[in-house]
């Protein structure tokens, strides 16, 4: 598994993670949820990416117990902060970071993460109280580094102009061939300050592995038939257009020789930016096939035959 270096960090994190969002917080059964986090370590996948809110923390109780025994120098653990745990514990005030990393550890097993990230931008609570508060999280040893999720180009700008303060590593942005716009902009600013992105849904929620085919009902296990996975699933990625194009992609990617999952994440990966792209897996097979495309080498002309397909509908 190739590795890329996270940002301004230490940390060698493979290009291939695994996300645990909806599938590890009660979408599907707990045996099946550990064995696909073992068989992402026998493939040499070594990130592994959670947070709090998921479940209200059973993802992170599920990673704990799925990492228990597994040598703590071998894999980089990444959660994250801001989502409402309860009626009153929500957002990234000092009270809360701290608060909610010693949850976070104690389900996780642990004695720190690799990568705490902001989940969110707080607009209730000062830049710099957030800011502070996550430094003093990194000198207790708690998290070795910091990050963010879908905050605004202007908060990163603030945060990376403190004085004093830890500086953030990661990115996490949702970004996938039907949904490139953080190429734009957050890309290069983000460049600017020795922050890498890890980015969530490169497959599109499962759309783009040709699974859900024009006019007919989701496959019995996928995400769009699941009452709880599916409802993070967009409407519009589900129609009859967009699922045409997706299989006009899925020619161009058997012209590449290469699964359509395969394609989308080499096209991820194919940005410098991208330190890991985060999958999600139900099953083992899944993650042998989304991990093969580490190694891939795809042409631009595919690439931008499958961008001019796609243009129109999404």
């Amino acid at each position: 598994m190739r590795r890329r270096r996270l940002g301004g960090s230490d940390l060698d994190v493979s290009v291939i993670s695994l996300g645990s969002w909806l599938t590890y917080s009660g979408g599907i059964e707990k045996a099946d949820a550990i064995a696909c986090v073992r068989a992402a370590l026998d493939l040499g996948v070594n990130f592994f990416d959670t947070a709090n809110v998921y479940g209200r923390g059973a993802a992170e109780t599920l990673l704990g117990e799925a990492l228990r025994g597994v040598e703590r120098s071998s894999y980089i653990l990444a959660t994250k902060v801001f989502g409402p745990m309860s009626d009153s514990d929500k957002g990234l005030s000092r009270a809360q970071i701290f608060k909610q990393i010693d949850a976070s550890l104690a389900r996780l097993r642990t004695d720190h993460v690799d990568l705490y990230q902001c989940h969110r931008y707080d607009e209730a609570t000062p830049l710099e109280e957030t800011m502070q508060a996550l430094t003093e999280v990194v000198r207790l040893g708690k998290a070795r580094y910091i990050g963010f999720s879908e905050w605004p180009l202007d908060r990163i700008e603030e945060a990376a102009a403190m004085k004093g303060v830890a500086r953030f590593v990661s990115s996490q942005p949702q970004y996938s061939l039907l949904r490139p716009h953080p190429q734009t902009d957050l890309f290069p600013r983000c460049a600017d300050f020795g922050i890498s992105q890890i980015v969530w849904s490169p497959l599109a929620q499962g759309i783009l592995t040709g699974k859900y085919k024009p006019g007919a009902p989701p496959p019995e296990r996928s995400r769009a038939a699941s009452p709880t996975m599916g409802a993070m699933l967009p409407t519009r990625w589900l129609t009859r257009p967009m699922l045409e194009a997706v299989r006009e992609v899925e020619r161009v990617a058997a012209d590449a020789g290469v699964s359509l999952a395969q394609f989308a994440l080499a096209w991820v990966l194919r940005r410098n930016e991208v330190a890991s792209a985060i999958v999600g897996a139900t099953r083992p097979e899944q993650l042998a096939e989304n991990t093969a495309a580490a190694e891939l080498s795809i042409s631009e002309e595919h690439f931008l035959e499958a961008e001019e397909i796609l243009e129109p509908v999404r």
